[in-house]
């Protein structure tokens, strides 16, 4: 048989299988379903005590249940893969971020030629072409970007995110979405998230019941803090390539502004090429070696280190989780999975526990210590490096004499030039008093946290 007639022979061969497989113009042919519907219709050691088997539940996953991933990444990439083939097939991708020629060593939906194409748009299709009746809808936007109402369409979220600011964020907003009766929490309103994190060799996957388990906010000391590199260091005496990259970034971007007023962006490859020749510069100043391309836009983007098998593993794990969830045919993770893989293979779960002062999920307002003589300055400082809350830009304001009061907000210019003398006085200074309650909006929350101010002697 001649070449030129074998991909017509293998193009008819796949357009007869299809049409053997499709069942009354549906996709469900004979045996389709048949490794879910093990877990769905039979019995088992590992059920759930109260789970009796029926046809019903699978037709709940093909036909009603509505799944929102967040991230298309290299954790979104297996997500969507493994929801698709258990039968998810109403599926919602959010993803904020374009396809680099980095990213396909891992995730796997990707093609070279999708490079520079929205992630979530391109795994959709994918996904879509691929498994026959899933529709995955694609979000090229910030999960900021969506309000309430968009949220509450799902049964369930799972986040494969790489920030631990979206992750706080998607958390408050499931919390906001709580419905309470006489302090008693209406089971209907909670939509269970489920998180996934790697970093190389690691990984963890944990499942949240908003307003009943252990909130992100709860645990957040288990994070891993950002590094940050002394800024004396950066400037006088670098000693390592990010070093020299982090002064090219801080200091030579905002003062040469080599496009214009334009802020650094991190997936533009000129704005990347102009902070890695700047940095090559200052390593060859202080004689030191190992400044890349590749470093350059992992320091600049703040890029975690990924493995595939380590994504494939958690991946899993978090899609587990869903299907349990989902099906009710087993109990769900209780609730904190930890992976490691470093020296061998070693894995174990733990109950991480609510902390009845969270500031996310408590909904009772924090306590504030401070003399009366502190500054806002160090108020503003306690809100940003305690463990516990790690806000990024806080604002504050609080209510004097029946009018509300900006004490403090940097995301305005405007108002941040008018309220940046406010952060030199004393808390007597500014009028408030103990028992004074500040309201504390960031971009780790959609919700604004309360806090009551406790002067101390």
């Amino acid at each position: 048989m001649a070449d030129a007639e074998l991909p017509e022979k293998k193009r008819r061969r796949i357009e007869d299988l299809t049409e053997k497989m499709a069942v009354d113009g549906g996709y469900d042919w004979d045996g389709r379903w048949n490794h879910v519907r093990k877990f769905l219709e039979r019995p088992g050691p590992f059920a759930h005590p109260d789970f009796e088997p029926c046809t019903e539940s699978l037709q709940f996953l093909l036909e009603m249940c509505k799944i929102l991933v967040i991230g298309a990444g290299g954790l979104g990439c297996e997500l969507l893969k493994n929801l698709a083939l258990s039968g998810f097939r109403l599926i919602h991708v959010v993803d904020m971020d374009t396809i680099d020629i980095s990213n396909l060593n891992r995730q796997f939906l990707f093609r070279p030629k999708d490079v520079g194409r929205p992630k979530a748009e391109v795994a959709a299709d994918f996904i879509n072409n691929r498994i026959p009746g899933c529709k995955v809808v694609p979000h090229y936007k910030k999960i900021q970007d969506f309000d309430e109402s968009f949220y509450r369409q799902f049964h369930i979220i799972v986040c494969g995110l790489d920030s631990i600011i979206a992750r706080r964020w998607m958390n408050g907003m499931l919390i906001s979405l709580l419905s309470y009766e006489d302090g008693v929490l209406d089971p209907s309103s909670i939509i269970p998230l489920i998180d996934g994190g790697t970093e190389g060799f690691k990984g963890n996957s944990r499942v949240i019941l908003p307003g009943m388990t252990a909130c992100i906010d709860c645990t957040l000391e288990l994070y891993p803090p950002q590094i940050n590199f002394p800024m004396c260091t950066i400037a006088s005496m670098p000693r390592l390539p990010e070093h020299c990259i982090e002064y090219a970034r801080i200091l030579l971007w905002p003062k040469e502004k080599p496009f214009g007023e334009t802020s650094l962006d991190g997936d533009n490859p000129e704005h990347i090429q102009w902070v890695f020749k700047k940095s090559i510069e200052r390593a060859a100043e202080f004689h030191i070696t190992g400044v890349t391309y590749r470093l350059t836009q992992g320091v600049v983007k703040r890029i975690i280190p990924a493995v595939a098998s380590t994504n494939a593993v958690i991946a899993a794990a978090c899609s587990l989780e869903v299907f349990k969830i989902a099906s009710s045919a087993y109990i769900p993770l209780n609730n904190y999975l930890v992976f490691n893989d470093v020296d061998g293979l070693y894995t174990y779960t733990f109950e991480a526990e609510r902390k009845e002062n969270c500031s996310a999920c408590s909904q009772v307002p924090q306590n504030l210590q401070f003399p009366p003589s502190a500054k806002l300055q160090e108020v503003l400082e306690y809100l940003m490096e305690n463990a516990s809350l790690q806000m990024k830009s806080p604002a504050i304001t609080t209510t004097l004499e029946g009018k509300n009061k900006t004490l403090y907000l940097q995301s305005v210019k405007s108002i941040e030039e008018r309220t940046k003398p406010n952060l030199c006085k004393t808390l007597t200074e500014l009028g408030l008093s103990d028992g004074q309650e500040l309201a504390v909006a960031d971009v780790t929350t959609p919700q604004t946290v309360l806090f009551k101010l406790n002067f101390t002697t």
